[in-house]
Order: structure tokens, then sequence, then C-alpha cells
């Protein structure tokens, strides 16, 4: 029986994060420069778009570039801001087939403006579909949003808007760049790496975490079925006991 067809549909993840890492590893393995690595991945990234539209899972959000990217060679991340506009421009006209929606987390504002433009572009052309939503994590730091959800909240309190005791984790949650969106059951990343990143950190807090040794370039559909297969066998008790989860 092949994985696909043993997931049940019916305990989907709404929504699955994925960290994307190994990219310069899988490169360096081969003798080649890092940037040839990202190329690779993008493969990786409409690989595991496809598989989880296909199923029926409701968000896709992908760490592309952490804050703390920009301190890696001047080259590297000038090729990734290039690979990011070419990638854009060539798979909108696959995510408006496929009816998928594109958004960003993270401080876009700092990116080159061609980055920018093409992902604004790009969310436009894409706003009214609807199968599945893919978000990407582009100069995001999960450290920033806290500190710039807080920062929004107290200015609400400043201004009177808001009652300091009206502050709750919906508030909060309302607050953060992931508004409106259901936090990841799943937290996937890849490389054999066994942390978080500085990714999502309150969205993550009851998420199911699976690290898989595969380097991101060789990440393929059966790997996020196994992932959510994984998934699928664990007992999720919220701080509960197993006995009042089955009760």
């Amino acid at each position: 029986m092949d994985l696909k067809s043993q997931i049940d549909l019916a305990r989907l993840p709404r929504h699955i994060a994925i960290i994307m890492d190994g990219n310069g590893r899988w490169a360096k393995g081969k003798g080649m420069p890092r940037v040839f690595g990202h190329r690779k991945g993008v493969k990786s990234v409409r690989e595991a778009t496809e598989a989880a539209a296909e199923l029926g899972v409701e968000y896709l959000t992908l760490y592309a570039f952490s804050t703390e990217n920009w301190n890696r060679p001047v080259m590297e991340v000038t090729a990734l801001m290039g690979l990011l506009v070419d990638t854009i421009k060539k798979e909108v006209k696959t995510l408006n087939e496929n009816n998928i929606r594109l958004k960003t987390i993270g401080d876009i504002s700092k990116l080159p403006e061609k980055s920018q433009k093409a992902l604004q572009e790009a969310i436009a052309e894409t706003r009214n579909n609807s199968r599945m939503t893919l978000v990407l994590a582009l100069n995001y730091s999960a450290k920033w949003e806290i500190l710039e959800a807080s920062k929004k909240l107290a200015n609400k309190v400043k201004k009177g808007e808001m009652d300091p005791a009206e502050i709750d984790e919906a508030a909060f949650s309302n607050a953060l760049a992931t508004q409106g969106m259901p936090d990841p059951e799943l937290l996937i990343r890849t490389s054999g790496e066994a942390r978080i990143s500085n990714f999502l950190l309150w969205q993550i807090a009851y998420s199911e975490l699976y690290f898989t040794k595969i380097l991101w370039p060789d990440f393929r559909k059966g790997h996020l079925y196994e992932a959510i297969l994984d998934f699928q066998k664990r007992e999720r008790r919220f701080g509960k006991t197993s006995e009042q989860i089955a009760g």
C-alpha cells in the first residue's frame, strides 16, 4: 500500500509548518556552491505545496528566510533574493491553476524592492484562491513577531482602545502576523537538526514536532506523507490524560 493511501484524510493537520534546512550542506556534499542547493530546493517547495494541497491541508507555512539569514555571505543573500523573485514570477501561474493563495509573514519592508514588488504582485494575483494558503516566512523572526504584537497591544491600551485586562491569548494571537490562521498542528524540520530556530514560537506551543535527516533539496511528496502518518499515530492530549481523551 502506498503512503498516500494510508493517510486518514479526516484527521489531517489543518496547518503544517516546515523549516526547510540543508540546502547548503546538500550543495557542499556535491562539491557545488551553496546557492546551487537553494536552486534545487525550489523543486522541494513545489513538491511539498502540491502534496499538501492535493491532500486537503488548509495552510502550509515555509520558513524561507529568517532575520538571522542576513548574516550569511553577501553573495549568497543576493543570490537568494534573486532566486526568490524568479521563482515567484514563474510559480504564480501554477498557484492560480491549483487554486492556491500566497501570503507572507515577516518584515517584508527590509527586502530589496524587486523582491517586495514580486511578492506584492503574486499576493494580489492569487488573493481569491481558496484551496490552500501557502505562507512564506520571509525576513521572519518569532521574537520580532512577538515584540511587534506586544507593541501593537500596548499602543491600543495607550490610546484607550483596550483595557490591559482584555489582553488574553486570543487578543495576543490576533495581534500576530498569523492572525486568522489556525496554529500549526505539525512542524517539520529537515536535515537532521532538532531545534526551532526562532520560528513561530507562540503558535507551536502544542504542535507535534517531526525531525527528518532528509536534506531539503531531497524532500519529496513521500516525505511529507511520512510526516503526516507519524503525526496521525500520536496522541494529542493538550495537557489532559489519555483517559480524559478517550472518555
